[in-house]
């Protein structure tokens, strides 16, 4: 699938790290980022992303950041809403100091904590179904600082070490570019709706089931008007790219659309199931197992979005 339109990346450094985030831009996309006049700051560099289930020219657009209150400030404020409605990624670059409590250091934490302000009250902090990275540049050891300062802030942190480190850890997880190109590829970059949000197939399956079974049983579904998504745990697990999170409020307002949706549609009819019923369900079941059959290789949250596609999809036919 062509995404046409997808949802921006904002890039951001201190004005002191613009090595930092050409560097990491040139890693991460293949291609120099080009300057419109002195500085990277105000322009936009694209990255391509090609997997087996989407293709998207992603555009990046670049800040330096000379006062993190200042920025952060900007960002909040009312005229940058429709710039944040359409961002789906947020990353961070900045130099990893040897000592994290020197001057260098409080100011790459002052950088993080401002940019996760932004995450949190411009973008709704965990309910934002974006991706929020944090890429550290340098080769310390000890990085359990940062990585609190960056989950503290709803980011990720990604060190990014010198060409020759090896790209996976002891776990075999991803590390450095690697692993915030797959963060990247990961979310789903088309324009988000309430049928993107994450859902897990098999509570739905098994309230199909008890409803093919009563309708069987004695031919009406008494229950079909207390179906209710809250209850099928829509966005049960509720966390993105970034990491943990609580359910989002999108979520919940997609399932009550849901039931709105499947309450509507039973007030139409105003019959009980007979056997075309029965057969349906069997046929919107089936078509639950396949997709989710067919998406069982796919990433947690690739998997989550696939799969409230269909739900929605069932839940309009129901």
């Amino acid at each position: 699938m062509d995404i046409t339109n997808p949802r921006r990346i904002l890039a951001v450094s201190s004005a002191d790290s613009v090595q930092h985030l050409a560097r990491v831009l040139k890693d991460l996309t293949g291609t120099i980022p080009e300057q419109t006049s002195t500085s990277l700051a105000g322009t936009s560099h694209n990255l391509s992303l090609q997997t087996t289930y989407y293709k998207a020219e992603v555009p990046i657009w670049l800040d330096l950041i000379s006062s993190p209150s200042e920025w952060s400030a900007s960002f909040l404020s009312v005229e940058a809403k429709e710039v944040l409605e359409v961002l789906g990624g947020v990353m961070v670059v900045f130099a990893l100091p040897v000592n994290a409590h020197s001057d260098e250091g409080n100011a790459a934490q002052d950088l993080i904590k401002q940019v996760g302000k932004v995450v949190k009250d411009g973008l709704g902090g965990w309910e934002w179904d974006g991706v929020g990275l944090c890429l550290g540049v340098g080769e310390i050891d000890d990085v359990d600082l940062w990585e609190d300062c960056c989950a503290e802030s709803g980011l990720e942190f990604v060190q990014v070490r010198s060409q020759s480190t090896p790209s996976r850890n002891e776990f075999g997880e991803k590390t450095g570019i690697p692993r915030a190109l797959e963060a990247l590829e990961a979310h789903d970059w088309a324009n988000a709706s309430a049928d993107d949000l994450g859902s897990d197939f098999e509570d739905i399956e098994a309230e199909l089931e008890g409803r093919k079974k009563r309708q069987g049983a004695d031919g009406e579904d008494s229950e079909a008007a207390d179906l209710d998504p809250e209850s099928l745990d829509f966005g049960r697990t509720g966390r993105n790219s970034r990491t943990g999170g609580e359910k989002p409020a999108a979520a919940a307002a997609a399932a009550a659309a849901a039931a709105d949706g499947a309450k509507q549609a039973e007030d139409e009819t105003e019959e009980s199931l007979d056997e075309d019923g029965v057969q349906k369900i069997e046929r919107l079941m089936a078509k639950l197992q396949t997709v989710r059959e067919t998406n069982a290789g796919l990433p947690e949250d690739q998997r989550k979005r696939a799969a409230a596609k269909a739900v929605a999809e069932v839940m309009r036919e129901i």
